[in-house]
């Protein structure tokens, strides 16, 4: 059992950095410091206190990135609540049905997505908040919820009649082994559970951060994943408030280009974001470099090759603000082409990997000590196994076991019980190998895997990640058509084929030909038949997963 009390980081926290900024919203400026963030959240306790909220009551927060909704976290986790963030992108009747399954009482909501939802289907919610300013946008009738609102500056005038001070932080007494949140997965499956994660789970990765140098008293941090999140909760958000950084909410869509004029300015000293926008700055800035003449014909130059491959580690470095002490990758697989650039220049990154279940990380390695093609070691926290028949080590289903794995599915015994086995495994899904020094290498899931004609094994994510690398390939995805040849679909990428001024039937022979090499590199059984062309963006999860359920039976 973690020692530290998941609650009593919070309270230390502030105390110790009372002077020191905590949050800042990048759009407007604003900013608070740790005391100020404090006196929010002492507000936030008074009216929690005046509902008479119980200690095992239910919160629901869903919005943008922002100051108010890291309070808003704060401020339930720290009376003892159990805290429901749920994903801003999620559909309307998603966000319905996940305040009402999680038995929330109470809502918190960015404006315009109180704009979408309908109180009628939220019959058990006793009041729904504004993460804009605070105020009751809707009570239950025989609620005086509004009535408090307005009395609440004189009861927190009467509470603290001296005025706040840090003496004054007292947050509840409730075990690490108690319910903190429930977090409902975005998974590719197109089923949500909630994920039941107490404090020593959180308390578990907060406390992993502060061993490593993901974070620091004063760090910089720019946040731009989603925090309801659990990689992005964990690490841009409760690991850094936890421990005196300045966080930084972008709270934009976070395009290569907005992306990297605010590392420009925020100038973060940790990085923590999803393979999708690294490999897409690297497609961006890169790749057109590489492309050069002059440029490939250098590289093949001994010594000469190392100059420029220098050049271009420091612009890249630059690109990212130049004072970050790593970068952290996680989220989703990592294009193997870009993985190798990255490790060829000696770009100080890192890829780690976590799933909801273990709020989340299961394994992490520093850039130094990174082995290329892995995800990490596994936490010294956590255990690790695979599950395979094969004594030669074959690969199998990754199962982890430890202080960071969940307590199960909020009413969902089945669903517990399917992934949690008697002796503590949690069955990721996930599968790959491990090798003597307990590094983990993902080949896939067990859901995507495919039989090949005489019961091959295949990845189809191994063979996406070899197509992706061809020309104008966007984003792919491999899967079977009725007869069980794979086929790929390709959302084409639309800004290369303007540059080069390639038209549609250009495209469909270039597709050809990049079939043709990627079967030339890839086993006769995982070669494919055809290509089709998509015409839009795959959709995603939020941590830009491609949902591949939407599109497994489109050559059926």
């Amino acid at each position: 059992m973690i020692k530290e009390n998941f609650v009593k980081l919070f309270e230390f926290s502030f105390k110790e950095n009372w002077k020191l900024n905590a949050l800042t919203d990048y759009n407007t400026g604003q900013t608070f410091t740790y005391g100020e963030m404090a006196k929010e959240i002492a507000k936030m306790h008074i009216l929690f206190n005046e509902l008479n909220i119980q200690k095992e009551d239910k919160i629901a927060l869903v919005g943008k990135n922002t100051p108010a909704w890291a309070i808003t976290f704060c401020s339930i986790v720290t009376y003892g609540a159990v805290i429901v963030p749920i994903l801003q992108d999620f559909h309307p009747n998603d966000i319905h049905h996940i305040v009402n399954h999680s038995d929330s009482k109470l809502l918190f909501l960015s404006d315009n997505i109180w704009d979408s939802l309908e109180e009628e289907k939220l019959p058990d919610l006793r009041g729904i908040f504004s993460l804009t300013d605070f105020r009751c946008l809707h009570q239950k009738d025989g609620e005086k919820i509004q009535k408090t609102m307005k009395n609440l500056d004189r009861l927190f005038s009467k509470t603290y009649p001296s005025g706040f001070r840090k003496e004054d932080i007292r947050y509840a007494d409730k075990k690490n082994t108690e319910l903190a949140v429930i977090n409902y997965t975005s998974g590719t499956t197109g089923f949500s559970k909630g994920v039941m994660i107490t404090g020593n789970n959180l308390a578990g990765n907060i406390t992993f951060g502060f061993r490593t140098c993901l974070t620091g008293k004063g760090y910089r941090i720019l946040t731009f994943l989603p925090l309801a999140h659990a990689y992005a909760c964990a690490f841009d958000f409760l690991t850094q408030v936890c421990n005196g950084a300045h966080i930084t909410f972008l709270n934009k869509i976070p395009s290569p280009k907005i992306l990297l004029k605010a590392f420009e300015e925020v100038k973060p000293n940790v990085i923590f974001t999803v393979p999708l926008l690294i490999e897409k700055i690297y497609k961006k800035q890169i790749q057109p470099m590489l492309n050069k003449r002059a440029i490939r014909f250098a590289l093949n130059i001994p010594l000469l090759d190392q100059k420029i491959l220098s050049e271009i580690r420091k612009k890249l470095i630059h690109a990212f603000g130049g004072e970050f002490a790593e970068l952290v990758i996680g989220g989703a697989p990592f294009n193997k082409e870009t993985e190798d650039f990255l490790t060829r220049i000696k770009f100080p990154f890192t890829v780690g990997y976590g799933m909801t279940e273990c709020a989340p990380l299961i394994s992490y390695a520093p850039y130094n000590q990174f082995v290329s093609g892995s995800v990490g070691k596994i936490l010294d926290i956590m255990e690790v196994k695979i599950a395979s028949n094969d004594p030669c080590g074959k690969a199998g289903e990754i199962c982890v076991r430890g202080e960071n794995v969940m307590s199960g599915y909020y009413k969902n015994e089945e669903a517990t019980k399917a992934v949690l086995d008697a002796d503590g495994w949690l069955h990721t899904g996930d599968i790959g190998t491990i090798d003597r020094d307990f590094n983990i290498f993902i080949k896939g899931r067990c859901k995507t895997m495919l039989l090949g004609p005489s019961g091959q094994n295949i990845y189809p994510e191994e063979i996406e990640a070899k197509l992706a690398n061809l020309p104008f390939v966007s984003e792919c995805i491999i899967t079977t058509e009725k007869d069980g040849k794979l086929i790929a679909l390709v959302y084409p990428d639309l800004d290369a084929m303007d540059a080069s001024h390639i038209g549609n039937k250009e495209l469909e022979l270039i597709m050809e030909e990049n079939r043709k090499q990627l079967n030339s590199i890839t086993a006769a059984y995982e070669n494919i038949s055809k290509i089709y062309l998509y015409p839009n963006e795959f959709e995603k999860t939020p941590k830009k997963s491609i949902k591949r359920y939407l599109y497994e039976n489109i050559g059926k």
